[in-house]
């Protein structure tokens, strides 16, 4: 007998938490996509709200900036993962643009690093930090890519 009363009350939890976590999640989700948000926040200002290459400041830049939208296309069908992340470290530069006009994200994401992380962070916590920003821009332009 106790044990059915431990299983009802557990599917009477499960019955309730469920639709919540997905009010929740639903609520929660542009909160959560730190890639959308970081492709928002600083690169959508030039490569355009859905990564056409038609950004407000595209009237300031020397060259245009990418399409961001057909990467795979353009790469056989491949999304081109380890380019995208070094042109955003800035180890890679873009061909034919000349001098780098697209700002070093990774420089940029070292530096907020220390207000983003406890007091107590290491030389490790940093360099997971700037990956992760990194990654999850990356994995973001992955979902922009024309099918």
């Amino acid at each position: 007998m106790k044990r059915l009363c431990i299983v009802t009350a557990l599917v009477g939890v499960a019955l309730i938490a469920v639709p919540a976590c997905g009010y929740a999640q639903s609520n929660l989700e542009p909160y959560l996509d730190t890639g959308k948000l970081e492709y928002q926040t600083q690169c959508a200002i030039c490569h355009g709200a859905l990564g056409k290459g038609d950004g407000s400041f595209n009237v300031l830049l020397k060259t245009k900036a990418s399409d961001l939208t057909v990467l795979s296309k353009n790469n056989g069908g491949v999304f081109p993962v380890k380019h995208i992340e070094d042109v955003i470290t800035g180890t890679a530069d873009v061909v034919g643009h000349g001098s780098r006009n697209m700002p070093i994200w990774g420089d940029y994401y070292k530096e907020i690093a220390p207000s983003e992380l406890n007091r107590s962070y290491t030389k490790n916590d940093v360099r997971a930090f700037v990956r992760a920003r990194i990654l999850a821009l990356v994995e973001y332009i992955s979902r922009l890519q024309a099918k």
